[in-house]
């Protein structure tokens, strides 16, 4: 593909994500998938879409001081601009007037020569004067939401939680690469045999601290590894393994994942019970349902029953005390997956996370009663926010006592992870900055006998 086929391609995915609040990740896998992308693209395509969804907020402040702020304009000329200037800034493979040239290109195809004479005049008055500096910014909650694209009310909400160091460091983490992590199905492969072959085939991996099924990859695109293609690993963060590792299940158990789209939770439980038990997967979506079914078969793991329903109605279908282990990964703000998914931190607000909380904590209090007595529950959540977090805990703890948070959860973590800042009496949150993870929120809950 040439690369201004290449740029045009990246401009319609933004523009779809911009007017549509499409997820970034799920347009990229499906415009790769489609074949219409060359493998050599795959990474240029998928670092510009990141990268200027990432910097959406610092590449507009950019723009701004270089345009009339009563032009008017339509949505894709900005949304080139910032493609455009995000490369310049930000990459440095492509020159400049290269990068220039084919804007200028694209303008004049989808708009007229008046457009890409501004577009032009803009990126080269960008180019000759460079951006302003945000060091300027007196503010230093404006100087952190300018400086990594975080929203300002964000910004204050975090710095109110977790004072401003905490947060310049996790908005900073939020604009960078996060590596990507695998998990191994171990009743096909070792740890150790994947990674051998996984280096042999040229990608740069290290062993995961936070589970002995996880994988680091370092370098290489593990989507073209003849391991995933045979349903030998699944993709999935360090801390969502995490939900597995301490929900202590074993073979013969009757579990419950009340809320388990798109599936690598009760697949990684599958496969700690060694497919021997019974997993009920349920979610409120038929689609996302199939997407648990789906996983389950291509790691060959017959466990599992997977459902559509409302976790909250689960008490209709089964009985009181019916699970030794539950798992409620609860529907949550995604705050904590930035990296991955940028435009969430554009689309949410804090009536979301007001109103995701009640659900939480509603969803809590009605599967609680499904689990037996000394039985073990997991909460978690891809969230940073204390709201949805220790907030939910708390309530439902206050007001179910014969549930405690399990000292010996703690005990149990990882030792990186035993002093982490992140502990408190209600459980743990990883932060994004400390250990190259998801922002993620875990507990685990015991039913008193």
């Amino acid at each position: 593909m040439k690369t201004y086929q290449l740029r045009n391609a990246i401009l319609d995915l933004l523009i779809r994500i911009e007017k549509d609040q499409s997820f970034s990740h799920l347009l990229i896998d499906h415009e790769i998938k489609s074949g219409q992308i060359k493998q050599k693209d795959e990474g240029l395509l998928t670092e510009v879409v990141y990268g200027t969804l990432q910097r959406e907020m610092t590449l507009d402040y950019y723009l701004d001081s270089f345009m009339d702020s009563k032009k008017k304009m339509e949505p894709w000329v900005r949304i080139l601009l910032r493609m455009s200037l995000y490369q310049m800034l930000f990459l440095d493979k492509v020159p400049d007037h290269a990068i220039i040239h084919e804007a200028v290109e694209i303008a004049k195809h989808r708009g007229h020569r008046g457009i890409a004479g501004f577009v032009n005049g803009v990126l080269r008055n960008v180019q000759r004067n460079g951006v302003p500096d945000t060091a300027l910014i007196e503010d230093p909650v404006s100087r952190i939401s300018i400086e990594t694209s975080h929203p300002k009310w964000l910004v204050a909400r975090w710095t109110a939680q977790y004072g401003i160091e905490t947060t310049k460091a996790m908005c900073e983490a939020n604009v960078n690469k996060k590596s990507q992590s695998i998990r191994i199905q171990p009743l096909k492969i070792s740890r150790e045999e994947a990674m051998e072959i996984l280096k042999e085939q040229g990608y740069s991996v290290i062993p995961s601290r936070f589970s002995s099924q996880g994988i680091i990859i370092e370098k290489g695109n593990i989507l073209h590894s003849s391991l995933f293609k045979d349903g030998l690993i699944t993709i999935q963060d360090q801390s969502s393994m995490l939900v597995a590792e301490m929900l202590d299940a074993k073979p013969s158990m009757e579990v419950l994942d009340a809320c388990s789209a798109p599936g690598g939770k009760a697949t990684h439980i599958a496969e700690k019970m060694e497919n021997q038990g019974s997993i009920k997967a349920y979610d409120l979506h038929k689609k996302k349902v199939n997407l648990i079914a789906n996983k389950a078969k291509s790691l060959g793991l017959t466990i599992i029953d997977a459902n559509a329903n409302d976790a909250r109605k689960l008490h209709e279908i089964h009985a009181a005390e019916s699970f030794d282990r539950i798992v409620v990964d609860a529907p949550c703000s995604g705050l904590g997956v930035i990296r991955g998914k940028p435009e969430i931190k554009y689309n949410k607000n804090e009536n979301d996370i007001e109103r995701l909380s009640e659900i939480q904590l509603d969803i809590l209090e009605r599967v609680a009663p499904l689990l037996k007595k000394d039985g073990l529950l997991v909460y978690s959540t891809c969230t940073v926010d204390k709201q949805e977090n220790e907030q939910v805990v708390k309530s439902f703890i206050e007001s179910n006592p014969d549930f405690e948070v399990d000292s010996v959860f703690f005990e149990k973590l990882p030792d990186e992870l035993k002093a982490s800042q992140g502990k408190s009496e209600f459980g743990l949150q990883l932060f994004p900055q400390n250990f190259d993870t998801d922002g993620f929120f875990l507990t685990r809950l015991k039913r008193k006998k």
